[in-house]
C-alpha cells in the first residue's frame, strides 16, 4: 500500500516517529536505530510496511529498505510478533542480525528486551531454514527470492548475510569483488559490500 514515506518529522516517541505529509500525519513503529536518524522539524524519509490483524492496522517505518526486510522476516517466524521484531532491531543492526543468522550467535538475539534464548534459537532455526531454500523475501528493490547460499567459509557466510538482507545473487557477486574478504572480520566484509550497493 506505501512503500515509503517522505515528510517532516512532527513528534518523536520511544518506538514511534510520526512523518506529517501534506497535511496528514503518519504514525509509524519503529526501531531505535532508525529514530536516532530523525529530528523533530527536519525532513525523514521512512520505508514503510502495514500490519493488518483482525480490526487493527499499523504502520511500520524504516531508515532503510534493508532494517524494514529484516523486519518483514522476523515477523515471518512463528512466534514473533511485530513488537519483538522491532526489539531486536533497536538492539542490532539489519548487518548484526543477518550476522547472528548465519553464525548461529543466539547471544546476539537475547540481548534484545523480551527475547529469550528459546525465540533466538527459533529465529536462527527457521531462517537458516529459509536461506538454504531460498524462502527469504526480497527486500523491495533488490531481488533476494530464491537465492540459496550454503555458509561453507567466510566468502560464503558473507553472501548469505547479504541474501538476509534481501539482495539477489548477481548483486552480492558484483559487490563482493574487490573486497579483501580474507584479511578482515566478516561484518566488515558485509559492511562493504553494502556501502558498494548502495551507491
Amino acid at each position: 500500500m506505501f512503500y515509503y514515506l517522505s515528510g517532516q518529522v512532527t513528534h518523536i516517541a520511544p518506538y514511534l516517529a510520526v512523518i506529517d505529509c501534506c497535511g496528514v500525519g503518519y504514525a509509524c513503529r519503529t526501531t531505535n536505530h532508525t529514530l536516532a536518524q530523525l529530528q523533530v522539524g527536519e525532513l525523514g524519509k521512512l520505508y514503510t510496511y502495514l500490519h493488518v490483524r483482525e480490526e487493527l492496522m499499523e504502520l511500520y517505518g524504516f531508515a532503510s529498505e534493508e532494517e524494514r526486510s529484516c523486519f518483514q522476516m522476523l515477523i515471518g517466524v512463528s512466534g514473533v510478533g511485530p513488537k519483538a521484531a522491532l526489539s531486536i532491531l533497536s538492539a542490532t543492526t539489519p548487518e548484526g542480525l543477518a550476522l547472528s543468522i548465519i553464525t548461529g550467535d543466539e547471544k546476539t538475539l537475547t540481548v534484545a528486551q523480551g527475547i529469550g534464548k528459546k525465540i533466538a534459537q527459533r529465529i536462527i532455526l527457521e531462517l537458516k531454514d529459509k536461506l538454504a531454500k531460498g524462502q527469504l523475501p526480497s527486500g523491495g528493490s533488490h531481488g533476494g527470492a530464491g537465492v540459496t547460499v550454503i555458509p561453507e567459509n567466510k566468502a560464503n557466510e558473507a553472501a548469505a548475510a547479504l541474501a538476509v538482507l534481501g539482495y539477489g545473487g548477481e548483486e552480492i557477486s558484483l559487490a563482493l569483488r574487490g573486497i579483501h574478504i580474507e584479511d578482515i572480520p566478516l561484518e566488515e566484509v558485509v559492511r562493504q559490500a553494502l556501502r558498494k550497493m548502495v551507491k
